[in-house]
């Protein structure tokens, strides 16, 4: 039996329940860049041809340079962070994991799912998410200690001074990085790990060859060859962030924290309020351990009208 688990996204569900067409719709129920790095030229091989070493090689040393990743840390290029966080778990004997929340749901099913137990103060592993989502809770370096340490840094490229990239040559580590929320680009399936050669080794064998495809090799080389897009990215952001604090501070939400790319809310109902924005066509976020907490992330530049005659 498939476990259906808690995301963002599913507009088709609230298309079938509210109605409208898809283009009616603001989907602000994920963290996702509205405005997402454009789309290079593709060569015809990118479709064509089994991806190869170079593509690969090329990808790696960019994501190196980007991140300035420490040299005794490798570098794993895959399908999208959620393929290398199914994996992780397999990668040591199952033991006891500590994975602090509310938080990112695929960590613990994905731990669960290979055979460990969850709990506080585990002493085999430790998953953080850095920063948290939803409430974009960063960790101290100095509590990021287990003998298997992940930590997910899908967000933090809107704030690259807080990564704890340096701890990627440290034995038993593992950050990950993902194309799909700061790029805006969750349909390419882009991610990497980075950290522990041992443990990227195994994940390597474990995900087999030609773990990226050839559009994504060469879209995430544009990209991140490309510093002045990220630059302007994360002021424009920053910019969209706080007008949407203001909007929601006028509607009586109270601002619990997020990051750039999503905000959390605390609202006297958090279902009366998702039920109010998909009546207008917005789809937000809520969540199934709190009666209280909406997530918004930002519109596209084009969209604010909509949202903002939702009030």
């Amino acid at each position: 039996m498939t476990r259906v688990r808690d995301h963002g996204g599913g507009l088709d569900a609230a298309i079938a329940q509210y109605g409208g067409a898809r283009r009616d719709w603001l989907d602000l129920s994920t963290g996702i860049n509205p405005v997402p790095y454009p789309m290079p030229r593709l060569s015809h091989d990118a479709w064509t041809a089994l991806p190869d070493r170079n593509a690969f090689d090329r990808l790696i040393g960019l994501a190196r340079s980007y991140w300035t990743v420490p040299d005794g840390a490798e570098i794993l290029p895959a399908a999208g962070a959620s393929a290398l966080i199914a994996q992780l778990p397999r990668m040591r004997p199952a033991g006891q994991v500590s994975i602090p929340g509310p938080t990112y749901n695929e960590h613990g099913a994905a731990f669960r799912a290979a055979g460990w137990t969850l709990q506080d103060d585990a002493a085999d592993a430790l998953v953080v998410v850095h920063p948290n989502n939803p409430d974009g809770v960063t960790w101290p370096a100095a509590q990021l200690a287990a003998p298997l340490t992940v930590i997910d840094e899908s967000f933090c490229d809107t704030t690259p001074g807080d990564s704890h990239i340096a701890l990627a040559a440290r034995p038993g580590t593992i950050l990950l990085k993902s194309f799909g929320k700061f790029w805006g680009l969750a349909g390419l399936r882009l991610g990497f790990a980075i950290g522990d050669p041992g443990i990227i080794a195994d994940l390597r064998e474990a995900l087999g060859p030609w773990q990226v495809a050839g559009p994504a090799l060469q879209i995430g080389a544009e990209a991140l060859s490309d510093p002045t897009w990220a630059d302007e990215t994360r002021q424009r952001l920053s910019d969209d962030a706080a007008r949407l604090d203001d909007l929601m501070r006028r509607q009586g939400a109270r601002t619990l924290g997020g990051t750039t790319l999503f905000r959390l809310y605390e609202v006297q109902d958090a279902a009366a309020a998702q039920a109010h924005l998909a009546r207008h066509k917005i789809w937000s976020r809520t969540f199934p351990y709190s009666d209280n907490w909406i997530r918004l992330g930002l519109p596209h530049p084009d969209r604010w009208t909509q949202l903002e005659a939702a009030f």
